[in-house]
């Protein structure tokens, strides 16, 4: 046998053109076996096929026929395989009889990948539907509802689902990465070529242009969303003194309801809607309508006329919901117009709420906020000023959590915002372990991960804050709690040092959408107390160390509730 393989390998050896001719031949070969086995026998599937239990073929859990990946011999069980796809596609994926395969039927692999493709797609116009390329305004947008932004994933469904899941009937994708929703469009028509962005998470697909929206009708937009189950509860006011100032839109409706009011305000895009008895106001929070002195709801308890169970106040005091509409006077941003002369810091332990500081700095100035380090998941999120030196001079202020000598001293002035160390420490675990808006796991909760944090990172807390008390020149001390309770009055303190003229209109715009893209759920909370008693007694020292340095500075202690055990 050896003896005949030596001599194969001579024969080829010395006639090179024959082996050639020879490869070439048998890759030939090959390649039509291997095309006819993936062209010929592909059966339409048929119900029994998509259920082949029911249909007396294999029991549940045994190998089904392969179809698909050209034959190569690797099956798939049907068990499984419909559930994955669901969890893939979500629920608007389904069939009405919740049957995946009877939709797709048994193919994997490429064939499988390509069919789902393409049945994702028809489920997707189902759902919405492509009506053009619109113009788009910064200072007067084409779509008024909520808008986000992410400049890595954004995609077609991931815009439609947003703005579906708020009761939307409008969403539009603009610059490849920035998603808008709506109740109507306001923008005239432009042609189809100047929509040419492709989508940042979606190889191959449109999401509008430079100033452009890609702009679909939501076709299964919630009707209930749109209820004012979706809106806030602002509270009962009593009725300006220059009402058609106050609040420009004004309708009388004899069968007045929550609903009705609100739709209504929704419709006319603003994010004020005002009941007083038999009529509804429509408007923005202004300085002659500010919604800061709230009235007891017993005022404005007067039943609905359509509604037995819900208040539609009086024509002195007027129940108001914040709609879904956005409040676009302060969502222009900008890098300054010249290099700044001075670096203002906007310093904080991590997890003190420094990245939704800079969403409302932004929002309040209508400038970008700088970062000494940088986070390209910020980046993608809207905070544009994330890519430009520290040094730059381009943005308002500078982000950091530093607190080296040599680091505090290199700005000129610095807004210090201090946190329950309780709530701060908690808050950076799960960004660590969860990033910026997830949660960690429950294995590092119990594991070794989370003494190991505390004890490295309460110390910190507390020397942050005692150099920037030190070292700091014109330090501004904001506690986060007070900027969540009273954000009109300490946002003003903030945007006063960074040297910007405080407009009240603006701030009050800012109070309406305060809560930005990077605010962590509520819902998933531990059902345990992680701080163990040495923990309590290590950060409680702490806490009153840095009490003693801010009182020492003539400066508000810390608030009570920094003592919460």
């Amino acid at each position: 046998m050896a003896k005949l393989w030596f001599k194969f390998q001579r024969y080829f050896r010395r006639k090179p053109v024959r082996f050639f001719t020879f490869l070439a031949l048998y890759l030939t070969a090959g390649s039509l076996v291997f095309l006819h086995s993936g062209f010929v026998g592909q059966p339409a599937v048929s119900g029994n096929q998509a259920n082949p239990v029911a249909a007396g073929g294999p029991a549940e859990g045994a190998e089904l026929p392969f179809l698909g990946d050209m034959h190569l011999g690797r099956g798939f069980r049907d068990t499984g395989e419909a559930s994955s796809i669901a969890r893939r596609y979500g629920p608007w994926f389904k069939g009405k009889d919740g049957n995946e395969r009877a939709k797709l039927g048994d193919y994997g692999g490429a064939w499988s990948r390509a069919l789902k493709g393409r049945v994702v797609r028809e489920k997707e116009e189902e759902r919405a539907k492509y009506i053009g390329c619109y113009l788009d305004d910064t200072q007067s947008r084409a779509l008024r509802g909520v808008s986000f932004f992410d400049y890595k994933k954004m995609t077609i469904f991931r815009c439609q689902d947003n703005c579906a899941e708020r009761g939307y009937l409008y969403a539009g994708l603009e610059f490849g990465a920035e998603c808008y929703c709506g109740h109507k469009i306001q923008a005239t028509n432009v042609s189809e070529a100047e929509c040419d962005m492709e989508c940042k998470g979606e190889r191959g697909s449109v999401c509008g242009g430079a100033n452009r929206l890609s702009v679909y009708r939501l076709q299964l937009a919630q009707e209930s969303a749109r209820r004012y189950g979706s809106a806030v509860f602002r509270g009962c006011f009593r009725r300006p003194e220059n009402l058609s100032l106050a609040l420009p839109m004004t309708a009388a409706m004899l069968n007045m309801s929550v609903d009705k009011c609100v739709d209504f305000c929704t419709e006319k895009e603003y994010p004020l809607a005002a009941l007083a008895g038999t009529a509804c106001h429509c408007g923005f929070p202004t300085t002659r309508f500010p919604l800061h002195d709230r009235e007891d709801e017993q005022l404005c308890a007067q039943k609905c006329s359509a509604e037995e169970f819900e208040s539609c106040g009086t024509p002195s005091y007027f129940i108001v919901y914040q709609t879904q509409v956005q409040d676009n006077r302060c969502m222009d941003r900008r890098f300054l117009p010249g290099k700044s002369k001075q670096l203002i810091a906007l310093a904080s332990f991590p997890g003190a709420g420094n990245t939704w500081a800079r969403h409302l700095i932004e929002l309040a100035t209508g400038f970008y906020t700088g970062s000494y380090y940088f986070d390209g998941s910020l980046y993608n999120k809207g905070f544009k000023g994330e890519r430009d030196h520290w040094r730059s001079g381009r943005t308002i202020c500078i982000k950091t959590h530093e607190s080296g000598q040599k680091e505090i001293e290199a700005f000129d002035a610095a807004i210090l915002l201090i946190r329950n160390p309780y709530k701060a420490l908690m808050a950076e675990f799960n960004r660590k372990y969860g990033g910026h808006i997830g949660f960690a796991a429950h294995a590092h909760w119990k594991g070794k991960e989370w003494p190991e944090f505390v004890r490295n990172y309460a110390p910190w807390w507390a020397t942050h804050t005692l150099d920037w008390l030190k070292f700091g020149k014109k330090v501004l001390v904001v506690h986060f709690e007070d900027l969540k309770q009273d954000l009109f009055v300490q946002l003003g303190r903030m945007v006063n040092l960074l040297g910007v003229a405080v407009r009240e209109d603006r701030l009050l715009c800012v109070e309406s959408q305060k809560d930005g893209n990077f605010k962590r759920s509520g819902l998933r909370k531990l059902e345990y107390d992680p701080y163990t008693a040495d923990m309590q007694k290590t950060i409680s020292a702490y806490i009153k160390m840095v009490d003693a340095a801010l009182k020492g500075r003539n400066l508000t202690g810390v608030p009570d509730d920094y003592y919460p055990r």
